[in-house]
């Protein structure tokens, strides 16, 4: 299912024995726009420390209760590896978390997690369980979803909250800033950035999906798409994310002349449900 990021920022996270938190912020990769852990304040059970919980961990949403119930203790939150959320995680604190929690590394691979396009797969498949593998990565599988060496390179991880605001330029003009990010919520997977018009066109707010970045200048905190400012204005409006229907989401797609995501699904794997309740 669909959901925006303002949605998930009210979600408290339940361990299985307890409660550990509120999800304070998102860290998506910004080469595979993906979801790749949510910043979480635990609040005055550890003195306001910040911890990072990775989607692998989650189990059924329980997006009624604003809840997301996660596979881990309170006690390995506890223990769990030091990270400065105000700080760029490095690839070498990914490895300690991901060895902490005995969660398969998500960047070995041609998917969006490893070899796959969903996080519980990418744990299926890695063996976890009574063949549980040790942690490490095949140095044949230390490729990115972009073809290039991740052995040694840091994370392109980058704040939700930040990009809030990132003025949008289509080739011939500026068209808005980002309002907010809308991910589904099984490959985790940025589907589209919500994009407020109101500089240039009153009261709309319009769809870019992230395929059709051409350019992201992150010092600059602007974003260039391959798009005409007048395909953006002749776009469907976007009302809300629990109207988002697949039907929606096709005259999108349609109207920019563009293959819709779920159309590149792997074989054999679910198709990513489209709206949210």
């Amino acid at each position: 299912m669909l959901r925006n990021t303002q949605q998930i920022t009210t979600c408290a996270i339940d361990a299985i024995d307890g409660a550990i938190g509120h999800v304070k912020d998102l860290y998506f990769d910004d080469d595979a726009w993906v979801i790749r852990y949510f910043v979480v304040d635990t609040g005055a059970w550890l003195s306001g420390r910040e911890v990072l919980i990775s989607p692998i961990s989650i189990q059924q949403s329980k997006w009624a209760r604003d809840t997301l119930p996660v596979s881990i203790t309170r006690d390995q939150v506890r223990n769990s590896p030091g990270t400065d959320a105000d700080k760029p995680v490095s690839r070498q604190n990914e490895e300690q978390h991901a060895g902490y929690y005995g969660h398969p590394p998500y960047w070995g691979g041609s998917g969006l997690w490893g070899k796959d396009d969903y996080p519980g797969l990418l744990v299926t498949d890695w063996g976890l369980g009574d063949d549980k593998r040790p942690w490490t990565t095949k140095k044949e599988d230390r490729v990115s979803s972009r073809g290039r060496s991740v052995s040694q390179e840091d994370a392109h991880l980058r704040s939700c909250r930040a990009v809030t605001g990132y003025h949008i330029h289509a080739t011939d003009g500026d068209v808005g800033r980002v309002q907010e990010l809308i991910f589904d919520d099984e490959a985790w997977a940025v589907r589209y950035l919500v994009v407020e018009t109101s500089n240039w066109w009153l009261s709309h707010r319009v769809l870019i999906a992230p395929q059709w970045i051409r350019d992201v200048q992150w010092l600059d905190k602007s974003v260039a798409v391959d798009l005409t400012r007048a395909a953006v204005k002749g776009s469907p409006p976007f009302i809300s994310t629990a109207e988002l229907s697949r039907e929606e989401e096709q005259g999108l797609y349609e109207h920019y002349d563009r293959k819709g995501y779920w159309l590149r699904a792997a074989p054999g794997r679910p198709e990513p449900n489209a709206c949210c309740a």
